[in-house]
């Protein structure tokens, strides 16, 4: 019997290799095989959510297999409690994923290519307890976010006037992630060099640096690399900044995983590699980085509080719970440790929902901007309601799981870092202002200020435009832009209008 965790890599895997073959005008079997390569790991990682044994803990279902052993480099796959969880999160956001991709027109074949290859990347770094798998997997879930979002992406537009290009946010994406996995290469390779055990296999590495571990003046070098590599994707302010423009142009499914499962990337790896390889190097950078997601916290809550577009309000406050899982793991308590991991899961499935359901709102209204939204309840009840339970499980609301991992988190790292836990109590409140009654003069999502309403209540949905001169169909509210923040970093032009059902 295949292992379980080979068959949830090696599905999407082989889906890649079935769509090289097939013609690119057999667009229903395209859009069959990637269903299958998204639903075979979903229950696949079910099963091994439901079987995996809690009483014994420990990396479980291994795979072993020899490769390069003058390096000690193999092919070694296993799951503990925090990587099981993640590959469960991933395997849900990633069949919904292809659900949604119904909407793209375009270049149906190479879009899922990129979009399964991306799937298998992140897959492979949830299962890899190998250095070298694991960057490579790392590389190959950073790489097609490229062509993903700069081809079957959307311009931000405001007024009509591009403010930030699909291509633009693309390379900005790729810059950030892939400086930052540059940084970690070198982490790693530093590491791998200097603690003389002449392995890349994870488990191996820890016994041997348990048993012999690094200099501090060492770890005091490595870990940063590591840690800030890693946390550019997670995202680590100031280095965030790719984040919020990266979702508002990726499409729909895209926008799904980039922030429900890339952004657990950093903050696993973090987990996995420099906390538990590195103690000393550890103990003397935490409280630096824990200040540093105060203001994740912080300014993510303040920022979403001023947008008018949907998902740069979503990408903000993302950024900002992210401050929480990186704060919870900063404290290093197993209170704050679980609510990390907890919160990491609910934000994922909460804000894989929240995306899926703009993008829904995009191909019925065609817009982005709140302004243009209010009194969506009425046009449109279902998905209303549905805004509705993701705004609430992402202000934390009780009842949900983001609420218990937050108050997790605080009190986890209440003995550590006391004023970090007071400013992240505060960014409780803040979060809530931003994505359910903020919005820059539009409103939130749900509703509330700045007479615009929201875009569930708040207002009665704009009048249409006049019928053009010319006779025909009117166009829909807000056609010619999407919403957007001002000013233009990219200094793109509006360009080609994006392949179709983008969002």
């Amino acid at each position: 019997m295949m292992s379980p965790l080979l068959m949830i890599l090696l599905a999407p895997a082989m889906g890649v290799m079935l769509l090289l073959w097939l013609p690119r005008q057999e667009i229903r079997l395209i859009r069959r095989v990637a269903v299958g390569a998204t639903f075979i790991p979903l229950l696949t990682a079910l099963w091994v959510v439901t079987n995996f044994d809690r009483s014994s803990g420990g990396y479980q279902f291994h795979v072993e297999v020899p490769w390069i052993a003058a390096l000690g480099v193999g092919f070694h796959l296993g799951v503990d409690g925090i990587s099981a969880v993640l590959v469960l999160l991933h395997a849900i956001c990633a069949f919904a994923g292809v659900l949604i991709s119904y909407a793209i027109k375009e270049r149906v074949k190479e879009y899922y290519l990129f979009y399964l290859l991306l799937i298998t990347g992140v897959f492979g770094v949830f299962l890899s307890l190998d250095l070298f798998f694991f960057y490579f997997f790392y590389e190959m879930a950073v790489i097609p976010m490229y062509p993903l979002i700069g081809v079957w992406g959307s311009d931000t537009k405001e007024g009509g006037r591009v403010v930030f290009s699909k291509e633009y946010a693309a390379m900005k994406l790729t810059i950030y992630l892939t400086s930052g996995a540059v940084l970690a290469l070198i982490g790693l390779l530093w590491l791998y060099v200097s603690c003389g055990a002449q392995t890349f296999d994870v488990v191996a590495l820890e016994e041997h640096l348990r048993a012999h571990p690094l200099d501090a003046r060492l770890q005091w070098w490595i870990f940063p690399l590591l840690a800030v590599g890693f946390g550019v994707i997670a995202p680590l302010w100031p280095l965030h900044s790719w984040s919020p423009i990266g979702h508002a142009a990726a499409p729909s499914a895209v926008s799904m995983l980039h922030a429900a499962v890339l952004m657990k990337l950093g903050s696993y790896a973090i987990i996995r590699l420099p906390l538990n390889l590195l103690p000393l190097g550890a103990q003397a950078w935490l409280p630096w980085i824990a200040g540093l997601c105060t203001m994740n916290i912080i300014y993510g809550g303040l920022v979403a509080m001023a947008q008018k577009d949907l998902k740069f309000i979503i990408g903000d406050s993302s950024s900002s719970h992210m401050g929480y899982v990186l704060l919870g793991i900063c404290a290093l308590t197993p209170l704050s440790l679980n609510g990390a991991v907890l919160l990491m899961f609910g934000h994922g499935v909460m804000t894989a929902l929240a995306f899926a359901l703009v993008g829904h709102i995009y191909d019925e209204t065609h817009t982005r901007s709140l302004p243009e939204l209010g009194g969506l309840a009425k046009r449109l009840p279902f998905i209303a309601t549905c805004g509705v339970m993701a705004a609430m499980a992402s202000s934390g609301l009780p009842g949900f799981a983001n609420f218990v991992a937050e108050m997790m988190v605080i009190f986890g790292s209440w003995d550590r870092y006391r004023l970090q836990a007071v400013l992240a109590g505060v960014g409780v409140v803040d979060i809530p202002v931003g994505f359910v009654g903020g919005g820059g003069g539009g409103g939130g999502f749900v509703g509330g200020g700045g007479g615009g309403g929201g875009a569930v209540g708040g207002g009665d949905p704009p009048p249409p435009p006049p019928p053009p001169a010319g006779g025909g169909a009117a166009p829909l509210p807000g056609a010619a832009a999407e919403g957007g923040r001002p000013g233009n970093p990219g200094g793109g032009s509006p360009g080609p209008p994006a392949p179709g059902g983008a969002g």
